[in-house]
């Protein structure tokens, strides 16, 4: 199947009325937990600006002889946040970094839940692909809970662990933007292929499949993450991910098994 029919092929499936029912969840399920962690880490940031103390210095000539006194603030609550608003200076800096790191924050946090979501989902959506399209292609599967977990913590350690390595790049434009983004990819691409492979072939298969077809499998993961850093993309598009990934790898399988029982 071409490229452009397995493309159409999803879309169609997407509209139908139960991958539509699915879809709600990633969505719904997000916003709340976001809504969730909006809330905390607000309660936190608030607790941390509870007081902050601002020194000052003030020279005065008395008699011809120079006097300096020192003047020191305590601002607590809300009085840091007049006290940065009240110069513009430091009013477009505080704007601009509470605009810009929630922003960042918010996408990424939003597309790291939707994958954990949607990795529930997995099962069901595949399910409702093999029903609708792939009557032959027995769903063997190939994982557990507890390996999955594992894997799972794994993923997690070594994208945190290349955000700290990446740290230098931060600081060039333009190459700081991949060095955003490559490891919350690299834990998005092994989370959507391993819930969707470990659901449908065996473990044979699966690194037969990622032998043959491993560059082609990362260039649609990779379209997928960036059309997932479009703000909302996410929440309405995370099914379609499985189904698209999951046409690719019923095909990849049924093409395997076809293969071995010529031999």
């Amino acid at each position: 199947m071409s490229e452009k029919n397995l493309i159409l092929l999803s879309v169609k499936d997407f509209f139908t009325k139960q991958m539509l029912k699915y879809s709600l969840a990633p969505f719904i399920l997000t916003i709340i937990i976001m809504y969730i962690l909006f809330f905390v880490v607000a309660g936190i940031g608030v607790e941390s600006l509870g007081q902050m103390q601002v020194q000052s210095t003030e020279t005065t000539i008395q008699n011809g002889i120079p006097h300096t006194e020192s003047v020191s603030t305590m601002l607590e609550g809300t009085a840091i946040i007049q006290f940065l608003m009240s110069y513009a200076v430091t009013s477009w800096i505080a704007t601009f970094l509470i605009y810009a790191i929630g922003s960042f924050m918010v996408l990424y946090a939003s597309i790291f839940i939707a994958i954990l979501v949607i990795g529930f989902l997995t099962p069901f959506v595949l399910k409702e692909l093999q029903r609708r399209h792939y009557k032959d292609v027995e769903m063997i599967g190939y994982s557990n809970i507890i390996s999955g977990l594992l894997l799972v913590i794994k993923w997690l350690f070594i994208m945190i662990i290349l955000f700290i390595l990446l740290i230098p790049f931060y600081f060039i434009p333009l190459i700081n933007i991949i060095a955003f983004n490559l490891p919350l990819y690299y834990f998005f691409h092994k989370m959507i292929t391993f819930d969707i492979s470990s659901n449908i072939c065996t473990k044979e298969e699966n690194k037969k499949i990622h032998y043959f077809s491993a560059n082609s499998i990362r260039l649609k993961t990779l379209a997928l993450y960036l059309i997932s850093l479009v703000p909302f993309a996410i929440f309405f598009g995370a099914i379609y991910y499985v189904i698209y990934l999951g046409h690719t790898y019923f095909l990849e399988v049924r093409k395997l098994r076809l293969e071995n029982n010529d031999n």
